[in-house]
């Protein structure tokens, strides 16, 4: 039964009415063709219908052209909506804490924007390190095991972060950003959170990055022997992991280069301002771009997650079918 479903989901394009699409969603219309006023014979005596057990607070409202009501389908809509909105405030968030304390360095010594920022950057790292948490409790990706290990990764992080502030900065008087600066050591403590910065950036960069990594994957699959169920996970992900976005794909490579090479020493501190310096713009220019993205690009195509919750057998039959569609269509 789910197969059908999905499979009349993924197949068949339903005939709309001209709707106006805004953001990803379509904005929703009044159907008045249950809910119209019926009028009797005297004009201005309006009768309304009964609508049904379709609202959501028992509530009928008098609109403009007749009675309406909140119906589930609403909810879930606003919900989805909320969703979205909150996932990208904690990108915003992270960047813009970012970005203000990542410009310590650049600001002149002893002026007073440079003394605002540099006594706050505990508060600035804890709320860059909450606005990243909220949005990986929201992200949508395919695979779960995916969205597990970057929430663990946070959690890691977050509890580094603590524990190097409370029993190592803090006792000589320095920040948390101040201590790791001075102490390359301490990034084993605070990587993770930095590591899950990546694998969120990383789900949307662009194609041609994300082809290669799949190959690579895949040619590992192959040599394991683990290949099957694995592609076909793969084969329904890619479209969740792209989104084209060049800056993202830069960002991947940047973030845990300049986390290295502070770790090692092998980097000096020209080539990791420089580094630093090209973060802060690409982050802007990334947690930007989320206010012109349509908002379904971060809801994820919901019919992904139910071929995901399909049994092997059911995903097996649908694949050959939209396979054997394909093929009937190039035809």
């Amino acid at each position: 039964m789910a197969l059908r479903v999905l499979s009349a989901t993924l197949l068949t394009v339903p005939k709309l009415q001209s709707s106006k699409k805004r953001d990803g969603f379509s904005e929703a219309r009044v159907s008045l063709s249950s809910s119209i006023p019926r009028v009797s014979g005297r004009i201005g005596s309006i009768r309304c219908q009964a609508l049904g057990d379709g609202s959501v607070d028992g509530i009928v409202y008098q609109g403009t052209y007749g009675p309406w009501t909140v119906d589930s389908s609403d909810v879930r809509e606003m919900a989805r909506l909320a969703h979205v909105i909150l996932y990208r405030s904690g990108l915003v968030t992270t960047a813009a804490s970012f970005v203000v304390a990542a410009s310590a360095p650049f600001l002149p010594e002893n002026s007073l924007l440079s003394n605002v920022v540099n006594e706050n950057l505990n508060l600035l790292y804890a709320l860059g390190a909450g606005g990243l948490g909220l949005s990986l409790f929201l992200i949508h990706i395919y695979v779960t095991e995916i969205k597990r290990t970057l929430q663990a990764l946070w959690v890691l992080g977050a509890v580094g972060s603590l524990a190097t502030y409370t029993s190592l900065a803090q006792p000589t008087g320095q920040n948390l950003i101040q201590y790791v600066v001075a102490n390359p050591m301490a990034v084993w403590f605070v990587g993770p959170l930095f590591a899950a910065l990546t694998g969120l950036v990383f789900k949307e960069v662009p194609l041609k990055i994300v082809d290669y990594v799949k190959k690579l994957v895949s040619a590992l699959q192959k040599f394991f022997r683990r290949g099957r169920r694995l592609r076909e996970q793969n084969r329904v992900s890619k479209k969740g992991l792209c989104y084209g976005k060049l800056e993202a794909g830069i960002l991947t490579f940047i973030i845990p280069t300049i986390l290295l090479g502070h770790l090692t020493g092998i980097m000096d501190d020209g080539v990791k301002l420089a580094l630093l310096a090209s973060w802060m713009a690409l982050f802007v220019i990334f947690a930007a771009r989320k206010f012109t993205q349509p908002i379904k690009d971060d809801i994820g195509d919901k019919s992904v997650f139910i071929f995901n919750a399909l049994p092997d057998e059911e995903k097996k039959a649908l694949i050959e079918k939209l396979q054997q569609e394909k093929l009937k269509n190039l035809d």
